[in-house]
């Protein structure tokens, strides 16, 4: 459970759609059972009776979309907070946990009036960060102090993981979590026999939760946001860049929030937002495994089905992004090699367009795409380049990146990308390229379908995007596209007016250089970025567990990577256990 859950996520995804043997012309279905229970929550069931395990995981429908200015990043601290135990799990005493919860919120409530004060002086130009203790006032020091008494207090009724521990002692592993802008979902697996227990376990946090830790925890997650996103070395420049792309929308702020929001956020304002997002009627829950749906219906129904309905149904987003009327540009000087970003808006999940705009970067991207061998192979003005979709619930857009080789020049880069774009609008695609391009689009949607894990994943997220049967429609909706569909949509997206362009160059004089890492440089081109965006989370990582699960993690889908990906697996795995060597060493 932690910041960098949803990459993890998408990396196993992307190691599960690798190249290997498969027939292209398969269009894979699954037979996924759905129902509702009275309360509003939506279930959706697979039976796959190759292990005598289950995955078993819940997607509410909320993520940093749903959130406003002062509270971002709220989304996220609820993935820690689901953690944290509930009347019955997490404590030897409740009665005394709910006394000292109760306390601590009186404190809290008087910081904020000093923190009033504070916020106020800081305008004036009396004082700068507000973190730094010499900036605080005497009473909001006090008050510190008698707040910091009230968690040791409250930690010795504690018991600390122990949802994680009675998980663990009944054979589960990989309990995890991950918040997008979109979505936030929740995930075990578990021996089948366990079923049960996790229905108990999983509606209890969510009809009975208590938000222990809620400040320290908030602490936390500034503190990760810090780490994975002040101290990496495009973390900064990436949320600018966000921000600047996005208008209107609150897909313009950062998953983890703003810094000034993640210090301030109250429990009361937590509470609230549980009370709203949390409830059945915004949740799906999701099995995927060795059941039989008649047994294990009942079940769900009497675990989940004692959680009340909400009181009031969940806000809809109506902030719409506008039309960029105009290019935006960015520039900036990073500790990175020199890069070439350009971002389209183009369209959301549910759009009809969707599949044409994911198999227009399919063309672009890959050794074998355009991007490649025009910028790479081509005119040798980049070391890689690729291009890759983002749909989101409400929006979306297209991401091309290309790293400069070292004396070229960056516009010449940018040109060179504009140039292949423009050869997408002029020419229909050659029937050839458009049937390899569909043949490997559909073959790995069936590599998606080679586990329980990835499977539950892609229900989980497809539905927090609103259509989990977009895993089984998306090779029919690949077969229907037609070059003249690329065509029509190169034409429309692809314009001057409709992106942004960021150009990151390195910072002269800096130890920058040291940013091209030769064993990242070894690897394929199209991996080195993923490769150097993992490296870095796995440096910001200050949790010796968080490494050891992800380690453990990556140990047992070791055998199943495909060859083409074990560089860069064996890389990262060599990197993790490096930090990890470091970090015990220095609590030794």
């Amino acid at each position: 459970m932690n910041l960098a859950a949803p990459r993890r996520i998408a990396l196993l995804l992307l190691l599960s759609a690798l190249p290997g043997p498969v027939q292209a012309a398969e269009k894979p279905q699954i037979n996924v059972q759905e129902f509702a229970l009275p309360n509003g929550m939506r279930w959706l069931l697979f039976e796959r009776h190759d292990s005598p395990t289950v995955v078993g995981g819940w997607v509410a429908h909320v993520g940093s979309v749903n959130e406003r200015e002062g509270i971002t990043g709220i989304s996220h601290l609820f993935e820690h907070m689901m953690f944290k135990g509930t009347r019955t799990i997490g404590t030897k005493d409740i009665d005394a946990d709910l006394r000292i919860i109760a306390e601590q919120e009186k404190v809290r409530a008087e910081m904020r009036e000093e923190m009033k004060a504070m916020r106020e002086r800081q305008r004036r130009g009396e004082i700068d960060d507000l973190a730094k203790p010499e900036n605080q006032t005497p009473r909001y020091r006090e008050l510190d102090k008698q707040f910091d008494q009230l968690v040791q207090k409250q930690r010795q009724v504690q018991i600390k993981d122990h949802l994680s521990q009675i998980y663990t002692k009944n054979g589960a592993e990989g309990l995890n979590a991950g918040t997008s802008e979109d979505w936030t979902i929740y995930m075990v697996r578990l021996p089948a026999n366990r079923i049960e227990l996790w229905s108990w376990l999983e509606s209890d946090r969510l009809m009975n939760p208590v938000f222990r830790e809620f400040y320290s925890e908030r602490d936390v997650v500034y503190e990760e946001r810090r780490m994975r996103t002040e101290s990496t070395p495009l973390g900064k420049y990436d949320e600018a860049f966000n921000a600047l792309f996005w208008e209107a929308s609150p897909y313009k702020w950062p998953v983890v929030g703003w810094p000034s929001d993640v210090s301030s956020i109250t429990k009361a304002e937590a509470d609230a937002y549980f009370g709203t997002y949390y409830a059945p009627n915004n949740l799906t829950g999701v099995l995927v495994g060795d059941f039989n749906t008649a047994a294990v219906r009942p079940l769900l129904e009497r675990y989940f089905g004692r959680i009340a309905r909400g009181k009031t149904e969940p806000p809809e987003v109506v902030t719409t992004e506008p039309e960029q009327i105009g290019e935006k540009r960015f520039r900036a000087e990073a500790e990175t090699s020199p890069t070439v970003r350009v971002w389209y808006h183009a369209v959301p999940f549910m759009h009809k367009d969707r599949t044409v705009v994911d198999l227009i970067t399919d063309v672009l991207s890959g050794r074998t795409g355009r991007l490649y061998k025009g910028l790479v192979t081509g005119r040798q003005v980049a070391n890689e380049a690729s291009a890759s979709v983002d749909l989101k619930k409400y929006d979306g857009l297209v991401q091309v990146e290309s790293t400069v080789k070292e004396g070229k020049d960056p516009a010449a880069v940018e040109e060179a990308v504009y140039e292949e774009l423009e050869k997408l609008k002029d020419e229909p695609l050659p029937a050839e390229e458009l049937q390899k391009v569909k043949n490997q689009a559909k073959a790995n949607a069936f590599r998606r379908l080679s586990s329980p894990f990835s499977i539950a994943i892609q229900l989980m997220i497809y539905d927090g995007f609103g259509d989990w049967r977009y895993i089984n429609t998306y090779a029919e909706e690949v077969d229907r596209v037609t070059a003249a569909d690329l065509q029509r949509a190169a034409k429309h997206y692809f314009t001057k007016e409709n992106r942004t362009v960021g150009v990151f160059l390195r910072k002269t004089g800096d130890a920058a250089a040291a940013a091209d890492d030769p064993e990242v440089a070894a690897l394929p081109a199209p991996a080195q970025g993923m490769a150097r965006q993992q490296i870095a989370r796995i440096q910001a990582e200050t949790d010796p567990a968080k490494l050891r699960e992800g380690l453990a993690q990556m140990e047992q889908a070791k055998g199943q990577v495909p060859p083409e990906m074990k560089p860069v697996f064996d890389l990262l795995l060599k990197r993790a256990q490096e930090r990890l060597a470091a970090l015990e060493g220095q609590k030794k």
